[in-house]
């Protein structure tokens, strides 16, 4: 079973940016599409970004141009870079395993503590 721990929130400013961390645990990370989510209170997780072991990439409508996710198979991470934050990303950001089926992304793993991001003045 895959362990993951992200890291890297805290509070930004508008505008600012945050660089999160998912390190993961198990030897399958150098097989698997890993995907960033995020969720506030009351609302559903939502997914953010993902990527693919090759490296593609896919984003939500929200984050495009904005956000950038990318991986290093040899240190078993997956970085999730955010600019030009807005107060609506205010959230905790999660990692996880995916599956890609049927023009959708499934979370796989058990969800990590995540990290706090927010965004405020």
């Amino acid at each position: 079973q895959v362990q993951l721990v992200e890291s890297g929130g805290g509070l930004v400013q508008p505008g600012g940016s945050l660089r999160l961390s998912c390190a993961a645990s198990g030897s399958i990370f150098s097989i698997t599409l890993m995907g960033w989510y995020r969720q506030t209170p009351g609302k559903q997780r939502e997914r953010v970004a993902s990527i693919s072991i090759g490296g593609a990439t896919d984003y939500a409508d929200s984050v495009k141009g904005r956000f950038t996710i990318s991986r290093d198979n040899a240190k078993n991470t997956v970085y999730l870079q955010m600019n030009n934050l807005k107060p609506e990303d205010t959230a905790v950001y999660y990692c996880n395993t995916e599956r890609y089926y049927s023009g959708r992304y499934y979370p796989l793993g058990s969800w990590g503590q995540g990290t706090q991001v927010t965004v405020s003045s």
